[in-house]
């Protein structure tokens, strides 16, 4: 039996998920604010917007320092003659292969903020899914969708 996936995806990840979470707590804080207006004009008890400020400060904890360096340390993958595997979670740690011959094209995609700091997703589609591997260099990701494009040929080349 083979052990666990040994490439990591970029650093910079890290910096992408954590920017995504301080736009998430951005809206999340709009909302908590207007809780709060309400509650003062509303004359709602003060809990409210205590419970809401208090789910606010663990939504951004969460979203923002504790989530993307756990997703970070636990997404793995790599790509092999036959098989790719991905590996991803924490709590609950999903391992999946994918047999090459399954492989149907391959796409890089790049958001805003992921082109902002030059990484890309690299999707792969079978027939019947599709998979991702995010946030590696854009170097990386052409290099890795034209290995793994090559590799799909072969492989239906073999059945």
């Amino acid at each position: 039996m083979r052990g666990e996936p040994q490439k990591r995806i970029s650093p910079k990840a890290l910096k992408v998920w954590k920017l995504h979470g301080v736009i998430q707590s951005a809206v999340l804080a709009l909302a908590v604010a207007g809780v709060a207006v309400m509650t003062w004009f509303f004359e709602w008890p003060l809990w409210i917007a205590a419970a809401a400020v208090g789910v606010l400060l663990l939504f951004i904890y969460l979203m923002i320092f504790f989530l993307p360096t756990m997703r970070w340390k636990r997404w793995r993958y790599e790509v092999r003659e036959q098989e790719i595997e991905l590996q991803r979670g924490f709590i609950f740690v999903k391992r999946t292969l994918v047999p090459m011959v399954r492989v149907q094209h391959v796409d890089t995609v790049q958001g805003p903020l992921l082109k902002r700091y030059h990484l890309s997703t690299i999707t792969i589609s079978t027939a019947a899914t599709v998979h991702e591997i995010p946030a590696l260099d854009t170097g990386e990701a052409d290099e890795l969708r034209h290995s793994i494009s090559m590799l799909a040929r072969v492989a239906e080349d073999d059945v």
